[in-house]
C-alpha cells in the first residue's frame, strides 16, 4: 500500500533522527527519495488525516536571483514594497558596514529586472541605517531608519529618522522621530495605527553592562510615537519585526545578542500589552518574516553556524527552520520579503561576489 504515513521508529533505525513527517512505505523497505532503508525498524505506521500542506510547508524553489544594485561602495540593508504597479527596494549606501558616512538610496523598477534610481536621502554628520519600506493608510510611501552619529570610533548619539513619498520621486527630507538613544528599527501599519519596537542600547558615554530595553511602540501618522509597553526580553534584544493576523494578533521576531542568542518569537492581542514568548531555535540576524495569503509564515535572516549565510524558511508561533539557503556569504542578509503573482519575491544584500550588493530573489512553493 502507497500514500502519507507517519512512523513510530525504533532508536537505531537509520532514518530516527532525520526528521520527515511522511514517508512511501513498501515491501521492499522504506524509501526516502533515492534512498532505501532495508532495516527502518519501524514499529509501526498510521495513515494520518489528510490536510493540504501550507503555502510555507512545501517546499520553496527559487526561480531566479538577479542582482539589482552595486554602484555604492557598501550596499546593505534592504526594504521592499510593490505599489502603484512598481517594485521599490531601499537600501543603505556606505564606505563600510558601520560609522561614517551611510545614506539611503531607493530604486524602483516595472518588472524587478531594470532598476532606476528615484531618491536619495542624506542627513550631514549622521549615519542613515537600515531603511524599511511602507504604505501609509493615505497611500504614501514611508521609509524609516536609524540615525547614528560617530566621534571617532564612539557611538555618540542615535536618533530614528522618518520620509514620506506621494509620488516615489519626491522624498522629504529625513524627520527625527523619537527621543535621544531610540532606533525605531522596523514600522508596520495595522488598521490605520503604525507599530513598531525601538531598541535603546548603550552608547560610549554610558556602562558597558546597562540593559537593552524593547520599546513596543504606536503612532496614528508615522511621525509622533507613543509607548504601549516595553517588552520583557533578556540577553540584548534588538531589531524587531511585527506582522498581524487579521484578527488583530500581533506576532513579533525578536534577534538577540546575548546568552544563546537565539531569537525569540512573541504573540499578543490587543491592547499588546501582555505577549507569551518562544524560542526559535535559531540565532537570527537581520530578523524579517511575512505572513502568506493562508496564514501560514515564512521568515529569513541571517544564519550563522559554519560561516554567515542567508536563509528563509517556515515560521510558527513557537519555532523557525531555515529551509532554503541562498548562494551568499561573509556581510550579509536583512531581507525584505512582498507576496505577489503568487510568488515569494525577497531583497537582501550579500558580498559573497566580492562586493557588498543587492539581490532581488523570486521563489514558488511546490
Amino acid at each position: 500500500e502507497k500514500g502519507d504515513f507517519h512512523f513510530d521508529f525504533e532508536k537505531g533505525s537509520p532514518v530516527y533522527d532525520l526528521g520527515f513527517k511522511s514517508w512511501e512505505y513498501t515491501k521492499a523497505g522504506l524509501r526516502i527519495k533515492d534512498a532505501l532503508y532495508e532495516k527502518a525498524k519501524a514499529k509501526n505506521a498510521t495513515r494520518p488525516q489528510f490536510s493540504p500542506p501550507t503555502i510555507a510547508g512545501r517546499l520553496p524553489i527559487v526561480e531566479s536571483v538577479r542582482k539589482i544594485w552595486d554602484e555604492g561602495e557598501h550596499n546593505a540593508f534592504t526594504g521592499l514594497v510593490r505599489w502603484k504597479d512598481y517594485w521599490y527596494c531601499t537600501f543603505r549606501e556606505a564606505q563600510g558596514h558601520v560609522k561614517g558616512d551611510g545614506a539611503i538610496r531607493i530604486i524602483r523598477s516595472k518588472n524587478g529586472k531594470k532598476w532606476e534610481s528615484c531618491g536619495f536621502l542624506t542627513d550631514e554628520g549622521v549615519d542613515l541605517r537600515d531603511p524599511k519600506l511602507c504604505i501609509t493608510p493615505d497611500d504614501r510611501l514611508m521609509v524609516n531608519m536609524g540615525g547614528s552619529v560617530y566621534e571617532g570610533k564612539d557611538l555618540v548619539g542615535r536618533r530614528p529618522r522618518v520620509s514620506f513619498s506621494s509620488d516615489g520621486n519626491t522624498w522629504d527630507a529625513p524627520i527625527p522621530v523619537m527621543a535621544e538613544g531610540d532606533w525605531l528599527w522596523r514600522v508596520t501599519w495595522h488598521e490605520g495605527v503604525a507599530y513598531g519596537v525601538s531598541y535603546r542600547h548603550n552608547m560610549a558615554h554610558e556602562p558597558a553592562d546597562r540593559e537593552w530595553e524593547l520599546d513596543l511602540v504606536k503612532s496614528s501618522d508615522g511621525i509622533h510615537y507613543e509607548s504601549i509597553t516595553l517588552l520583557d526580553i533578556p540577553d540584548r534584544p534588538n531589531e524587531t519585526t511585527l506582522r498581524f493576523q487579521p484578527d488583530g494578533e500581533c506576532i513579533a521576531l525578536v534577534r538577540r545578542e546575548a546568552g544563546d542568542k537565539e531569537a525569540w518569537i512573541g504573540t499578543s492581542y490587543p491592547p499588546y500589552t501582555d505577549w507569551n514568548w518562544k524560542a526559535s531555535g535559531w540565532q537570527i540576524g537581520g530578523p524579517e518574516f511575512i505572513i502568506l495569503p493562508d496564514g501560514s509564515m515564512m521568515a529569513g535572516g541571517r544564519r550563522y553556524p559554519g560561516g554567515a549565510q542567508f536563509g528563509i524558511g517556515p515560521m510558527t508561533r513557537e519555532s523557525y527552520e531555515p529551509r532554503r539557503m541562498f548562494e551568499s556569504g561573509g556581510d550579509c542578509s536583512y531581507p525584505a520579503m512582498v507576496w505577489h503573482d503568487n510568488r515569494l519575491w525577497v531583497s537582501f544584500y550579500s558580498s559573497h561576489e566580492g562586493k557588498s550588493s543587492i539581490y532581488l530573489a523570486k521563489v514558488r512553493f511546490k
